[in-house]
């Protein structure tokens, strides 16, 4: 079966690009032929909130890609729609998770759809995160041109059926990533890269900060935690594309400054290994949002996690053993969740194992996905 991918790919950053690359492998792996259509341009540089789009990793995750399509100029549209008709693919599978590229992604819906071209949008988020007012009818222009698809969450999908309340849905949990922990290190070397201290607990907060992400109801909990006089060290690894200033004037509230180190970048692949095998936990507190690649990574570096119930929804249920749900921006609850792990707490220097039924999860997405087809099988 030949089924063409439309998303963001190395050289992009970002949890989409890492999602579009592994779905491809994984694919490739299976026995698909697969395209993959990537950008010229992902963003116009003013409307990036980041010091760049692009991925510094020295080794990144790639795929074989064609990058044809711009947001701004619609003759890259046409261009992407002849390359995706040469290659006369049974579906075309849309990565959706910004209503920039509603036009673009519209245009290209409508001109498939004439081809007799199925097309299945993979919903990260139906709206954005910070929606604005006319975010749903952007949603609402490319989605309805969908045969078919593919949410994360349930939650999501209850969205996704209240702006096309037809919609032919099938709803799968972000599997487990597995190429990044094939590079995991001992902790000690890690952390000794990271200049961590050695002994003492370290809670891993990851990704670009925002204010949906709830580093503000985490600093709440380990200000608690510091009057309790709880040992831990919490890492900070991400760009900061909210104001640095109020979290830096929050731990210094909390009297943390000692307790908090701040990674404010981007992470290449090979620092993300780095940090992750430093880590005890991973602590992702969103109030927002529905699922996290971040909770992903953290799986498959085989860490257990606290994780608000925002984005819990997206967690397999083969992985609940490691995973402690709290309630978001319940930043009490979040504090006893932590200073329960502590208090079990030992030194692990060996490699954590990585989830298990990795490529289960990864299966089940794609049978999900070809199942739109007629055939939905890749003989």
């Amino acid at each position: 079966m030949r089924i063409t991918l439309i998303g963001p790919v190395y050289p992009y950053r970002g949890g989409i690009a890492h999602y579009t690359a592994h779905l491809a492998s994984k694919m490739l792996e299976a026995g698909y032929e697969i395209q993959v259509i990537s950008f010229r341009r992902q963003y116009p540089g003013w409307l990036y909130p980041g010091i760049s789009d692009k991925d510094p990793s020295t080794n990144p995750l790639t795929v074989s890609a064609e990058y044809l399509l711009d947001p701004i100029y619609p003759w890259t549209w046409w261009q992407a729609i002849r390359e995706i008709k040469s290659f006369n693919p049974e579906m075309v599978a849309i990565q959706w998770w910004t209503t920039f590229w509603s036009p673009a992604f519209a245009i290209l819906s409508w001109l498939l759809q004439r081809e007799e071209i199925p097309v299945v949008y993979m919903i990260h988020n139906v709206l954005p995160h910070e929606a604005k007012i006319w975010d749903r009818w952007l949603s609402y222009i490319a989605l309805r041109k969908g045969k078919g698809f593919i949410t994360h969450t349930l939650r999501e999908k209850d969205r996704l059926l209240n702006l096309l309340p037809n919609a032919d849905i099938k709803s799968r949990p972000i599997p487990t990533y597995d190429k990044l922990p094939h590079s995991r290190i001992s902790k000690s070397e890690a952390r000794e890269a990271l200049g961590l201290p050695d002994k003492i607990p370290l809670l891993l907060s990851f990704g670009i900060v925002r204010p949906y992400k709830g580093l503000s109801v985490l600093l709440n909990a380990l200000g608690i935690l510091r009057k309790r006089k709880i040992s831990f060290c919490l890492l900070i690894a991400g760009e900061f594309w909210d104001d640095k200033n109020d979290y830096i004037q929050q731990i210094n509230s909390f009297d943390l400054e000692e307790h908090v180190h701040i990674e404010d970048r981007y992470l290449p692949d090979e620092e993300v290994a780095q940090v992750f095998s430093a880590a005890d936990i991973l602590i992702a507190p969103y109030v927002g949002g529905t699922q996290s690649a971040v909770v992903s990574w953290g799986l498959g570096f085989g860490l257990p996690l606290i994780v608000s119930d925002k984005v819990a929804a997206g967690i397999t249920e083969q992985n609940l053993d490691r995973v402690t749900v709290v309630p978001a921006g319940d930043h009490r609850q979040l504090a006893e969740a932590i200073e329960e792990f502590l208090k079990k707490y030992q030194v692990q220097e060996t490699i954590p194992q990585t989830s298990t039924n990795i490529n289960s999860g990864w299966n089940d997405l794609i049978h999900g996905l070809v199942s739109f087809t007629t055939t939905g099988s890749n003989t």
